[in-house]
């Protein structure tokens, strides 16, 4: 094992008192808590909605079993539209939050992120002490920490660091911590197998179990692999006794075994991906879509100084970098190249440190700093595979702990004549971090605040013109959504989504012109695009174009084969065309596929009263009722059915049920006051009569049913004697 002093020699000059290891751990946990405690209380947003609120694998009624065929987002991974994300663990974690919490309740989801971020942060005080001042242990088998100061100061900043909001915040970011957490947990039992006099197996057991845990929760875990065997070389290339580490016995059987568990992990994370990579678009990722080879490196390159950027000043932070948002580089002319070139000067010139330093520490530290920074990131580099975004946070979450250990030492070493002036910009860095990470997760609390504060950072991303617009349709602003929607087609003249949900804004405000135009036009751009196949149906049915509209539906279900909603649409267009048995027929699709669609069942039950067909009425909407028991529509439909059959007790149960559940249904009074006239109570029927007019005066019809009871009723009071 490498000797170091008892204490780095430069270690002291860090402005942090020297505190015992559970003291250290437990202030920078503190500081990493209060940088983002004010997001426990959030929101599910963004990401979340697909990975948690609509995910199936985290209802207890879903089997297990499900988690391990299905990707991230509850997708099979056999399915053309699988991402290939296969993080069974951290959907693990998004389960029991569920099974605890009893139900989706965001809290208990936002507080355990917290928590484990701040378990990270403080874990990461014993990475940096590894790899800032080596292997040692005391006589006991305790590690030592030679440079307690420098580690502490490097934690602090991975804990405060605004990059880290995204994961911290955004639920969707669990899998980066989780994978962190294990990544950190490997590294450190990789580190146990090699104390003084022993290699344990066992550990490097534990190791590649660890690794494959880190893989099972996000796909950059299997790079602490690299991690611990470039620092195993280096560590070792360094050590003066490297020729008998070289010779310990079953040296390369351990070697032989990483090698081998690493190789198998890989294979088996290939063979549940289905053997092939995701398929990615050109809005995901435009560089490696770029043919040009010189072109497609240049804006590689330019990603990876944006991605730096962001670590040395996160100060534009964003939910998404895609769509526009990153304009690529088109030529070698373009000034954005200064970028790559200082990029790469920096670059080369720490390796350079790193390789010729004079100083064996410098040239470890550096080393090993380079390392951690530049490993983790490679899953998401574009070189090995296609990723599919441009820029994404959360994936520098362990990248970060490469840079923040580089800081940390770079500021203080070699020592500076300017220390008091040091010491006041680390504190009021560390300040500035603690602020912008307050401020940063306050914003990803809500939608609202999250999504229009990126409209500063990238006004030419489409996709945060459209989250904006879709944030204000769904609270009720159709007409601010509006002005949203037409910028994110502007921006992205074939961003179909857009044109989807801004031709269904202008079909629900009867514009129905333009609405068809845009949806025409998404489903010629996208044309398996079943949902804006089925809208455009709705569209051509309220214009009366009906042979246009049934073609529009069918594409619709040829595109998706189990669409409920677009069988119910298709009933009712077969509805208004009097073609009722093939509205049926449809209507009774769209229950076999969803089994709880209330408007279909309840239309069928409805348009078979009205022809007559009331036995048959009955029959389907008692099947409904089992399904649907406290449906207080079913129920209405159901009653009047029933009193037409001249049940009326049963007619009764069920009106009075369905205002238990809504009492101010001012139909359901009005019917059940038909009822009760027809059954010959009157003083109920005018109770019920009265009450309907009371809660809508302009209902149709009940007004002259009152009329004729309460003449009905003065006659009566005139023939009493």
């Amino acid at each position: 094992v490498v000797e170091l002093h008892a204490a780095l020699y430069w270690d002291h000059q860090i402005p942090l008192p020297k505190l015992a290891p559970v003291q250290a751990k437990v202030t920078v946990a503190l500081v990493a808590l209060l940088c983002f405690i004010n997001s426990y209380d959030g929101e599910f947003v963004f990401d979340d909605s697909e990975a948690i609120v609509n995910n199936k694998d985290l209802r207890p009624s879903t089997p297990l079993s499900n988690m391990w065929s299905n990707d991230f987002w509850g997708s099979n991974l056999s399915s053309n539209s699988s991402h290939k994300s296969y993080r069974p663990l951290t959907v693990l974690t998004f389960r029991l939050n569920y099974l605890l919490a009893g139900g989706l309740h965001p809290v208990g989801f936002h507080v355990l992120n917290i928590i484990l971020h701040s378990v990270i942060s403080a874990l990461m005080i014993d990475v940096f002490a590894i790899l800032i001042g080596g292997l040692a242990h005391d006589e006991e088998g305790r590690m030592l920490n030679h440079a307690p100061k420098t580690s502490l100061l490097a934690a602090l900043f991975f804990a405060a660091h605004p990059i880290h909001t995204e994961s911290v915040a955004g639920i969707v970011g669990r899998a980066d911590l989780l994978c962190a957490l294990f990544f950190q947990l490997s590294f450190l039992t990789y580190c146990k197998a090699f104390n003084r006099g022993r290699h344990q197996t066992r550990e490097l057991l534990s190791h590649l179990l660890l690794c494959a845990a880190a893989m099972l929760c996000k796909e950059q875990g299997i790079t602490v692999l690299v991690k611990s065997l470039l620092f195993f070389n280096l560590f070792f290339l360094l050590s003066s006794d490297f020729v008998s580490e070289i010779l310990r016995p079953g040296l390369l059987t351990r070697l032989a075994l990483m090698g081998l568990g690493g190789l198998s992990m890989l294979y088996a994370r290939w063979r549940i991906m289905g053997t092939g990579p995701p398929a990615f678009t050109d809005v995901d990722n435009p560089a490696s879509f770029e043919e040009n080879i010189f072109l497609r490196i240049v804006n590689y390159n330019y990603y990876y100084s944006l991605n730096a950027w962001l670590l040395l000043c996160p100060w534009w932070l964003c939910f998404d970098w895609s769509m526009g948002c990153v304009p690529l580089i088109k030529s070698a002319t373009d000034w954005r190249m200064v970028w790559l070139l200082l990029l790469w000067c920096i670059m080369i010139g720490l390796i350079s440190q790193a390789l010729c330093s004079q100083d064996s520490q410098r040239r470890r530290t550096l080393t090993l700093g380079l390392v951690l920074l530049v490993v983790p990131f490679l899953p998401a580099c574009n070189i090995f595979f296609r990723v599919g975004f441009v820029i994404a946070e959360r994936v520098l979450y362990l990248s970060s702990a490469g840079y923040c250990l580089l800081l940390g030492f770079l500021l203080f070493f070699p020592p500076s004549p300017f220390q008091k002036l040091l010491c006041a910009s680390v504190l009021a860095l560390l300040c500035v971090y603690v602020a912008r990470c307050a401020l940063r997760s306050h914003q990803w609390r809500l939608e609202q605040s999250l999504f229009t504060s990126a409209l500063s950072v990238c006004p030419l991303n489409a996709k945060v013109h459209y989250n904006v617009g879709k944030n204000l349709a769904d609270k009720g602003n159709t007409t601010a959504a509006i002005g949203y929607y037409r910028e994110a087609v502007r921006l992205h003249p074939t961003y179909v989504h857009a044109m989807n949900n801004l031709g269904n804004i202008l079909k629900e405000r009867d514009e129905l012109i333009e609405a068809e135009q845009l949806l025409s036009k998404a489903v010629s751009i996208q044309p398996d695009f079943a949902a804006a196949w089925m809208n455009l149906g709705i569209v051509q049915n309220s214009l009366q174009k009906f042979e246009e509209a049934e073609h529009s539906y069918w594409n619709a279900i040829h595109f998706r084969k189990k669409y409920p909603d677009c069988y119910y649409n298709l009933g009712r267009l077969y509805a208004d065309q009097n073609r009722h048995v093939d509205a049926l027929n449809a209507w009774r699709n769209a229950t076999v596929l969803k089994p709880d669609h209330s408007l279909a069942w309840n239309n069928m039950v409805i348009l078979l009263d009205n022809t007559g067909n009331l036995v048959q009425a009955e029959q389907i909407g008692r099947e409904a009722l089992k399904l649907l028991p406290s449906d207080p529509t079913i129920m209405f439909s159901l009653a009047n059915v029933l009193g037409k059959l001249q049940k009326y007790k049963e007619s009764e149960g069920f009106f009075l049920h369905a205002l238990r559940i809504k009492p101010d249904a001012a139909s359901c009074h009005g019917n059940l006051a038909v009822l009760y006239h027809r059954w010959g109570k009157l003083e109920l029927a005018k109770k019920h009569y009265e009450l309907s007019l009371k809660l809508d005066p302009e209902a149709p019809g009940t007004r002259d049913n009152y009329n004729m009871l309460r003449r009905k009723l003065d006659k009566l009071k005139r023939h009493t004697p």
